[in-house]
């Protein structure tokens, strides 16, 4: 995983768990890395990890089962699915609108661009 500067490191990794939740790489009620597995795949500090699960567990994606691990909540997907969508509509959308307008960039194009993304990316 390449972290970029814009973003803190622990949201960076929030948001590549939340991907591999979404894409069903990690199912709910299934255990998840520990902090100390995870900082070493991404090689961070474990410190960096462990905020990074606080958070996922306050929003209900995680749940720490002490002396077990951390693991999955059984509705990891749509507790995602929220914290990522409101996460989009507050920070990036108003954005992604206002370049829209800017560049002139029609809906009906978009809506082409959209559908060749997700046929090349999500269609087998």
């Amino acid at each position: 995983m390449e972290f970029t500067g814009n973003k803190a490191i622990y949201l960076q990794i929030a948001e590549y768990v939340c991907e591999r939740i979404l894409l069903g790489k990690w199912k709910p009620d299934e255990r998840v890395p520990s902090v100390r597995e995870m900082a070493v795949e991404l090689e961070v500090n474990p410190n960096t990890v462990m905020r990074t699960y606080e958070l996922l567990q306050n929003k209900n994606i995680i749940n720490n089962k002490r002396g077990i691990g951390f693991f999955l909540a059984e509705d990891a997907v749509n507790n995602v699915r929220e914290y990522r969508r409101s996460e989009f509509m507050n920070d990036e959308l108003p954005l992604f609108f206002r370049n829209l307008y800017l560049l002139d960039i029609g809906f009906d194009e978009l809506q082409t661009r959209y559908n060749t993304f997700v046929k090349e990316n999500f269609n087998s």
